[in-house]
């Protein structure tokens, strides 16, 4: 019978590490291009004001996934915990508890959502002729959190226990569904908006029925049980304390970069439009460098149930090496191909030259970020995440909004907007870093 786990605690780190973390890449690449399909496909069929209306929505989007994949990150370093120090019975109740947490966590995120769309995006101040469509938009497609909190529960007890290809096989066959359903709903039905939200919602609920029947059918220690769910509150408060900071964190990301999108709109729309362009390219970077964030604490939390000190150092390393060369060389690889990467997304040739001066400052500071996300990562794998979270919120949320408020108030160039994303993420990194090395010291005491 073929297995999909890997054993994370024996092994050479180098190979492991590459393929656990090889079919997460794609999982995330495949969610990026999924969702372009979405917007390409609004705005080719269904006109400006529709196009429009779903841009309108994508920050808050952003904010809501954010919270479900940081909770989920607290499962994934607990399960692997239990997996590595082979705790079935910890095991057992950290799964049946966290797939409560996340479906209820979806749910409350769907009630609130749909209950206060409108007043959100008025105090958005959406504009008037977006408003009603963007309502309905994110209205349905908020349908869909309940079972985006089950399929990221089910990714993360699977990838906690080595297997991160089966996850990839339903998020392609789903994703297809969406594209899919994306051109039938809009081109045939000419639901619109709708059609669009619709489509998302189906394959959101497609991916978790998938991965939720893998769940139920296995036959390892973190399989799941009707018999069995229900909440176990030492298990619950641990993931919160990790997963709970994480999610916290990616909201006010969502926030501190509304303060820089501020200062961009300063300038004309050229530089508006071409910043816009070239902003593509950072899901593209940053979705390949965090599958081995991933691989990160989920490498490091076995070893750390499996007591293989001298695995856990060496896997943090190794992640840190391949996330600081993928960001580098996929980085350099956009800047090179500049012109064709920014002509996929404008005819203006104004425009391509303003998203340049993006491409130029961001290429190389790209692979800077892994110092900083690597070793957040490495900390939650140790089961400590409220103090990293503390640290990355004043190193790369408040000391952004200070630089744009002295630095770029002072310089006043475009350029001088972009080096706050590499002088954030240095001055975090220093401190996150510093952080890891003696939570190790004081966990694993030589």
């Amino acid at each position: 019978m073929k297995t999909y786990e890997m054993d994370l605690c024996s092994g050479s780190l180098w190979k492991k590490i590459l393929l656990y973390s090889v079919p997460l890449m794609f999982s995330n690449i495949l969610q990026v291009l999924f969702n372009m399909s979405d917007i390409a496909v609004v705005g080719k069929f269904a006109g400006p004001i529709a196009l429009g209306a779903v841009g309108s929505t994508s920050i808050l989007v952003t904010l809501f996934t954010g919270l479900i994949i940081g909770l989920a990150g607290g499962v994934n370093a607990l399960t692997a915990l239990h997996i590595g120090s082979k705790n079935d019975k910890d095991l057992r109740e950290t799964v049946h508890t966290a797939v409560i947490l996340c479906f209820s966590t979806g749910m409350l995120i769907m009630v609130l959502g749909v209950t206060f769309a409108h007043t959100i995006l008025a105090a958005m101040h959406t504009k008037s002729e977006l408003i009603s469509d963007a309502v309905l938009y994110l209205r349905i497609y908020l349908l869909g959190m309940p079972a985006l909190g089950l399929y990221n529960f089910g990714s993360a007890v699977l990838s906690a226990a080595g297997d991160t290809k089966r996850p990839l096989y339903y998020l392609l066959f789903s994703g297809i569904i969406n594209v899919l359903l994306n051109l039938y709903f809009v081109i045939l039905c000419r639901w619109d908006v709708a059609g669009v939200a619709a489509a998302s919602v189906i394959s959101q609920y497609l991916s978790a029925a998938l991965i939720l029947a893998v769940l139920f059918r296995s036959q390892e220690a973190f399989a799941l049980r009707i018999q069995h769910i229900k909440l176990y509150h030492d298990k619950m408060r641990r993931i919160l304390k990790i997963g709970l900071p994480a999610a916290f964190q990616n909201g006010l990301f969502a926030i501190a970069n509304l303060f820089v999108q501020a200062s961009v709109n300063s300038f004309d729309h050229v530089i508006v439009e071409g910043n816009s362009a070239a902003t593509n390219a950072d899901p593209l970077v940053y979705d390949m460098m965090a599958a081995f964030y991933t691989a990160c604490s989920s490498f490091i939390a076995q070893n750390l149930g499996a007591r293989k000190k001298e695995r856990i150092v060496k896997s943090y390393m190794v992640c840190l090496t391949y996330s600081f060369l993928i960001g580098l060389i996929i980085g350099v690889g956009i800047y090179l191909f500049r012109y064709p990467f920014l002509s996929l997304f404008t005819n203006d040739h104004a425009v391509v030259e303003a998203g340049i001066h993006r491409l130029s400052v961001m290429a190389l500071s790209y692979s800077v970020s892994a110092f900083m996300d690597c070793s957040i990562a490495a900390s939650r794998g140790l089961g400590r995440s409220l103090l990293p979270t503390v640290i990355v919120i004043l190193g790369s949320c408040v000391f952004r909004i200070i630089w744009i408020y002295t630095v770029f108030a002072f310089w006043g160039t475009i350029q001088s907007l972009y080096l706050l994303y590499v002088f954030s993420w240095s001055i975090t990194a220093v401190a996150e870093i510093l952080y890891f090395i003696a939570v190790y010291k004081k966990t694993l005491p030589a």
